[in-house]
């Protein structure tokens, strides 16, 4: 059965309890247009749903759903569903720090969404904010959250996340390591699997002619080997194997750029991504660039994931401050690349 009026089911949970999440959700919900973009099932607690609208000052008509599995069974998707379950007690919960009960209500609900989209009764997934350490203490035994749906999902292939801002992507081939490991992950297997992770995930979200650059690793690019010779040795060889590959676009891929650079010539049009050699190398110019709009996108997986790029914001949570510009922009990018899946897993 296909989604009602062909539109994604997508899963949204309220992220970490004592977090800005729950009021995010609120907001995001509040918007009039939220529901003319997808089949919407919100999965979460019922008081930490009424916390995050008194929070948030809105008051949002849902519809009760026994479970995931009856989200495509509905007639009308014109309120967001909601799926209650019960994950951890008010007492539990301090706003603005972290705790085991809250990691483990933040899984608990996580796993109840991939387990939905195994099934087949969801297309994408859009999370409220979590805290690591958070998760960690409540059972987390992953470096994050990607490399537990990763190992959730039963994904043996290449893996990583992904940030955008607006049409904007970034990737990275090493994440979070300590910086003097990160040369450590110069290689042409990563570089090239990413940027194909990358180029692929542009399609999927309706970019049918993506450009990609590949950033150089060392200052000014090496200078000619100058300056390091991960430049000469590895990145030169990943971009010319990627370019001799066949595209259903031309040219796809292009570089390496030195760092301090490449941003310019992102922001200026001439490439839609950018794949860069470790974490802040991208991090830092795209939360400079727009920190209250960023998306984190979980690439390689068998189903679409996104949350905003910022955290939990604990110093301002229960204020009722909270920007949803970010959280927005996650569930837009969802709902498309959910419709994406829907459309490949119906075709399969």
């Amino acid at each position: 059965m296909t989604a009602i009026s062909g539109l994604p089911v997508i899963a949204l949970t309220l992220g970490d309890p004592a977090g800005i999440g729950p009021e995010l959700i609120a907001k995001l919900l509040a918007r009039p247009d939220a529901t003319t973009h997808a089949n919407i099932v919100l999965v979460g607690d019922r008081w930490l749903w009424e916390d995050g609208q008194r929070i948030a000052r809105v008051r949002v008509d849902v519809e009760p759903l026994d479970s995931l599995a009856d989200a495509r069974l509905r007639t009308s998707t014109s309120l967001p569903a909601f799926v209650a379950v019960d994950t951890v007690n008010p007492a539990d919960v301090v706003s603005g720090e972290a705790r085991a009960a809250g990691g483990r209500s933040v899984l608990h609900v996580l796993d109840l969404c991939m387990d939905a989209t195994l099934a087949g009764h969801v297309d994408a997934i859009c999370f409220a904010p979590l805290n690591k350490r958070a998760m960690k203490l409540g059972g987390l035994e992953h470096e994050d959250e990607l490399h537990h749906f990763a190992k959730y999902l039963g994904v043996t292939g290449y893996f990583c996340e992904f940030n955008t801002l607006g049409d904007l992507w970034t990737a990275r081939i090493s994440s979070h390591i300590p910086l003097k490991d990160a040369a450590s992950y110069v290689s042409v297997e990563r570089i090239t699997q990413a940027a194909e992770l990358m180029y692929q995930s542009l399609r999927a979200n309706d970019v049918s002619t993506p450009k990609v650059a590949i950033a150089a690793f060392n200052p000014h690019g090496g200078d000619g080997g100058v300056c390091g010779r991960e430049e000469v040795d590895v990145i030169v060889p990943a971009v010319r194997a990627l370019q001799a590959r066949a595209w259903p676009t031309d040219a796809p891929f292009h570089g390496p750029f030195p760092a301090d650079t490449i941003f310019l010539k992102a922001q200026a049009g001439e490439y839609h991504a950018i794949v860069t050699m470790y974490h802040d190398q991208g991090q830092i110019a795209i939360k400079l660039l727009g920190f209250s709009r960023g998306v984190t996108v979980q690439g390689g997986l068998p189903v679409p994931i996104t949350t905003p790029a910022h955290g939990t914001a604990y110093d301002i949570a229960g204020r009722g401050c909270a920007d949803v510009g970010a959280t927005w922009q996650a569930f837009q990018i969802a709902c498309r690349m959910g419709t994406a899946h829907r459309r490949d897993f119906i075709a399969a």
